[in-house]
């Protein structure tokens, strides 16, 4: 016989974060899949920004969501992600928010990027977006995934939409970038959506809602 699922008792869940571009896109595809809110870290605490520290995105949001679990006690997902550009040798990976020096300065880390990748030819721009989810929920084992989209890196922004790096990233076989899909669009195919997808998965096979 397979383990007995747990129901599930708690009617939000916080994202250890204060973006509120990644809370409106998990709070929209939790909503959807299950009907449970997803709150920022804004909306229940004075909890300041958790310094990114690991080395691997599976490290910091880890650790994300353990510290605010255990100052919360609630459950608490945490999502890292970033770009791994193939040519720059997985560059700027977990200091994708910072790579050109302050932290979520979107134009100067896309500005970077194009600089370090001129006279790199199209056929070998490949990279991919990465997010890794981990979620902590009182009393329970940690639970850790990761989604991929993957695409290659334009040589000139495109699109209004989005954040980060969106509009120099092209999705896989495509002319589009991510900045030119709307929300609804981005959620069926982005490496968060993915990610969440991977979650959702393992919390059915572990609870009743």
């Amino acid at each position: 016989m397979g383990q007995q699922k747990q129901k599930w008792v708690w009617p939000r869940v916080v994202l250890a974060s204060h973006n509120t571009h990644k809370i409106a896109e998990l709070r929209a595809l939790f909503r959807h899949e299950y009907g449970i809110e997803v709150v920022g870290l804004d909306e229940v605490s004075d909890l300041p920004e958790i310094e990114e520290d690991g080395d691997t995105f599976e490290a910091n949001a880890v650790k994300k969501a353990r510290v605010a679990a255990d100052m919360l006690k609630l459950p608490v997902v945490a999502d890292d992600s970033g770009l791994v550009v193939d040519a720059l040798d997985g560059a700027p990976g977990v200091y994708s928010a910072r790579y050109a020096g302050a932290h979520g300065d979107d134009a100067a880390n896309n500005d970077k990027l194009l600089r370090e990748l001129a006279g790199v030819p199209v056929e070998k721009r490949s990279a991919r977006f990465v997010s890794v989810l981990a979620l902590v929920i009182p009393e329970r084992p940690l639970i850790v995934v990761r989604g991929e989209c993957p695409g290659r890196i334009a040589y000139a922004p495109r699109g209004t939409h989005g954040f980060g790096y969106d509009p120099l990233f092209e999705l896989e076989g495509q002319s589009t970038t991510m900045a030119e899909l709307t929300l609804e669009e981005k959620g069926k195919i982005s490496h968060r959506a993915r990610a969440l997808a991977a979650l959702v998965q393992r919390l059915r096979e572990e609870y009743v809602f």
